[in-house]
């Protein structure tokens, strides 16, 4: 029955949180019937999260753990009148907050439809947009309301997808190709993943939706490997259209074909990049090609192709079953609709967030993401992953638009959000994104090659204290070459960490050179520990959690650390309650 019926998070967040131990838990009980599944509805700082279906809604509970399970199981059998007041994190202040500023609409069905039930994605209007085009739509009336809406890709660039399928179905070659994107490598982003787990049906709609305006025959969803639970809810959804003939050969009796299938990355970073994903569909070393001729001339096989990110085809349905107008109502200059950013890093709600064109960063961060993790003053993000930038908290001001964001010298990309506190060091970030750049450069390219390597190589002499003056005229020289002369966005991007944390944290930079010192306490060969007398108790904590025993004192007696012993870990730090440890 529908009523007191338990629905599990099963997304990869749920599951690493113990959500399949405590769906286990429920089975267990003799809930079978009565037990179902749905992917990460978005707040992953609550998982393992379970629903509970009752006549006057769904109550969700969060942090589920087996006692509290316990608590579900006796209310659900007996008739849920007495669900827990405890841990319902929909109906409390801090998930109103982290809900309320959302719009939904890429994320309209994650969390609430069980992702492999094709039924359950058909009642909530699933197919409904392709079915309207198929029944009542010119493929040129399709082209026309996606460009009206004014959905711009979602992966990088923010390219007007209407006119980009205008191209494609311009093209006089076939057969034609279209492609999904999901080759998402940037740390801290998660959004594809969590839109592929949680609501494959709607990338498929929208993949059938371009496929139909274009004159497409084939497509590919092209997916990181690491990502098996994607992937196997993709295949299934991918299994479950065909059979309903919502897939393959005269799509609903119609004269209109499309195949789609999926081909799994090995995790090159590169082949996000349009022309080198397209090599590794071929089978071929994944490496970017000139342009043009750009992929709706000569694409997959040479022949026309089109390319869109996740989360752009998983717009389309809801702009084809509602209307351009309800999407492009959500306006900013000349951003439309909703972004789904990845929240991660040192803020209190980690998670996905789907939100309008117009909010700013501080209103995603604080608002909706609650601030500061560790009760620290925020001190920037980095936005837009490895070819993004670091956007200081003093621009949190900053709306959530194409062009206000590059302004600053970050990008929107995919739309990662990873949020530092004043413990971070921004010389050690910039080398941080800059090694993972290197190492997924694909080598084509002198100065991406080799440009990118001398410039981790000044980042790396300057966080072990060895910087000279310089350093950092040599990186922006560096810098500009390596975006002026590499083929692909990796390359060309890759110098943007460098660039803006030399932009809004020069100081740090001359810190390490100048004076020897990180003022965050980060890099080891700069800090030194020492205790406080005046602030230090004589707890005992930090000398029982440091794994040198470097630390000695009596209890109640100030503390001492002997800098011989010491290896600057900074555990002492975090574990002290009294802020007594001191970094010089």
């Amino acid at each position: 029955m529908e009523n007191n019926r338990v629905i599990v998070g099963m997304g990869s967040c749920g599951i690493a949180a113990g959500a399949k131990a405590v769906y286990e838990q429920f089975e267990n009980a003799g809930l079978g019937s009565q037990l179902g599944v749905t992917s990460c509805v978005g707040m992953c700082y609550a998982e393992p999260i379970v629903e509970v279906i009752v006549p006057d809604g769904r109550i969700m509970f969060g942090n589920v753990d087996h006692k509290f399970a316990e608590k579900l199981i006796d209310s659900v059998k007996a008739g849920g009148a007495d669900l827990p007041a405890e841990n319902r994190i929909k109906e409390d202040e801090t998930g109103k907050k982290y809900l309320d500023r959302q719009v939904k609409i890429a994320l309209k069905n994650c969390g609430v439809i069980d992702p492999e039930n094709i039924e359950e994605y058909l009642a909530a209007g699933g197919y409904d947009g392709i079915k309207k085009c198929l029944s009542s739509m010119k493929p040129e009336e399709v082209i026309e309301t996606v460009k009206i809406s004014g959905l711009r890709g979602r992966g990088g660039a923010g390219f007007t997808t209407g006119l980009k399928w205008s191209f494609l179905a311009g093209a006089k070659n076939d057969p034609k190709y279209l492609v999904c994107n999901a080759d998402e490598g940037d740390p801290g982003a998660f959004m594809d993943r969590a839109v592929l787990e949680g609501d494959p049906h709607a990338v498929i709609e929208g993949m059938l939706t371009a496929a139909y305006a274009t004159g497409a025959s084939y497509g590919y969803v092209y997916c990181r490997a690491e990502y098996p639970l994607a992937i196997k809810r993709l295949k299934k959804a991918i299994e479950d259209a065909s059979a309903k003939n919502l897939l393959g050969d005269n799509i609903l009796g119609t004269d209109f074909s499309f195949h789609l299938k999926v081909k799994e990355g090995a995790g090159a970073f590169v082949c996000g990049e349009e022309t080198a994903l397209m090599a590794s569909i071929e089978g071929r070393r994944g490496m970017p090609a000139l342009r043009p001729p750009f992929p709706a001339e000569a694409g997959i096989n040479q022949k026309p192709t089109n390319i869109n990110n996740v989360e752009t085809y998983a717009n389309v349905p809801f702009i084809i079953r509602e209307g351009a107008e309800a999407f492009n109502k959500y306006t900013y200059g000349k951003s439309v609709g909703t972004k789904v950013f990845a929240l991660a890093g040192k803020v209190k709600r980690v998670g996905l967030v789907e939100v309008p064109m117009g909010l700013t960063i501080r209103e995603v961060i604080e608002e909706i993401g609650g601030g500061s993790s560790t009760g620290r003053p925020l001190k920037a993000v980095q936005l837009g992953g490895p070819a993004g930038g670091c956007i200081p908290e003093r621009l949190f001001d900053t709306v959530i638009d194409y062009d206000a964001i590059n302004a600053t010298g970050a990008i929107m990309g995919s739309g990662g959000m990873v949020v530092m506190d004043d413990q971070t060091c921004m010389v050690d970030v910039a080398r941080y994104f800059l090694n993972f750049t290197q190492k997924e450069s694909c080598g084509k390219c002198t100065f991406c090659r080799v440009g990118t390597k001398r410039m981790l190589e000044i980042l790396t002499r300057i966080t072990d204290g060895e910087g000279v003056e310089s350093d950092i005229s040599l990186l922006e020289e560096l810098a500009g070459h390596v975006s002026k002369t590499s083929l692909c966005g990796l390359g060309q991007l890759a110098p943007n960490p460098v660039l803006t944390t030399l932009k809004y944290f020069r100081d740090e930079y001359e810190a390490h050179i100048k004076a020897k010192k990180c003022p965050a306490g980060v890099c080891k060969p700069l800090i030194t520990f020492t205790v406080n007398a005046d602030k230090c108790t004589g707890c005992t904590a930090c000398a029982k959690a440091c794994p040198t025993k470097c630390i000695s004192g009596e209890r109640k007696q100030v503390h001492v650390i002997d800098q011989e012993k010491c290896v600057r870990c900074g555990i002492c730090r975090d574990t002290c309650r009294f802020d007594a440890i001191d970094i010089d």
